[in-house]
């Protein structure tokens, strides 16, 4: 058996693996993991991931699981461009700066926003107060801010000249918030022209492809009691 990706390309870094894998011509058998349906909590995804999440790998006997770990997997065994998790130290470093500060800051914004605005009401039909609403999208400013001043500064890309991993993490979660109907890139010319540069490098057609469930999230149907209760724990574990 060659290489499976488990994915959902509802989740954010699922998108990243996808994007990542299919850029670099890296062929794999992909396995959908419903999300919505509640498919990672069940005892037979169990058997692939105990964690019960996604993104997963398994490329024979060897399982792996978190996102971060999987990429780096992927660079290092097949013949990928150097850009994407370079071999000079300085360089490389960038990128593990921003994969290390990126889990508890932009993810969580990110996600926040898009169930605070759109996820808890629409989907799984709990209110969700104005305040709590007003606060999450403060966060996602700052955190946007942060993103900007820190990493983007007056670069083409997070690190430097040319895309790499840091910039794939980045976009994919700042897709979030906008499937949500945030206005992300408005008044952020220059978050809104790295934007332009990251899917013109990865290939626009493959940047919709990966971003279109996440866009059309919106159209979800109301989940049902069952499945509700299914997700509830997780989605509250999720945005803490």
């Amino acid at each position: 058996m060659g290489l499976e990706l488990y994915l959902d390309l509802l989740s954010q870094p699922c998108r990243a693996v996808y994007i990542f894998a299919k850029k670099n011509g890296i062929p794999f058998e992909l396995r959908i993991v419903d999300l919505i349906k509640g498919q990672h909590l069940s005892d037979a995804f169990a058997q692939v991931n105990p964690l019960k999440k996604v993104p997963a790998l398994k490329d024979g006997d060897f399982t792996l699981t978190e996102s971060v770990a999987i990429l780096l997997y992927l660079t290092r065994k097949y013949k990928v461009p150097d850009y994407w998790y370079p071999q000079d130290l300085q360089a490389r470093a960038r990128v593990d700066e921003y994969l290390a500060w990126q889990h508890t800051t932009l993810r969580r914004s990110c996600l926040r926003a898009l169930w605070h605005k759109m996820m808890f009401p629409a989907f799984l039909g709990e209110p969700v107060s104005p305040q709590t609403l007003a606060a999450t999208l403060v966060e996602l400013d700052v955190t946007l801010q942060l993103l900007e001043d820190k990493f983007l500064q007056n670069k083409a890309f997070l690190t430097g000249p040319h895309i790499s991993l840091a910039d794939l993490v980045a976009i994919t979660e700042l897709m979030h918030p906008v499937g949500a109907g945030c206005q992300v890139f408005e008044g952020r010319p220059k978050l809104a022209t790295w934007r332009q540069r990251v899917e013109a490098a990865v290939g626009e057609d493959l940047f919709r492809e990966a971003h279109e469930v996440i866009l059309k999230a919106k159209d979800f149907p109301p989940a049902d009691p069952t499945i509700k209760q299914k997700l509830m724990p997780w989605v509250l574990a999720m945005i803490q």
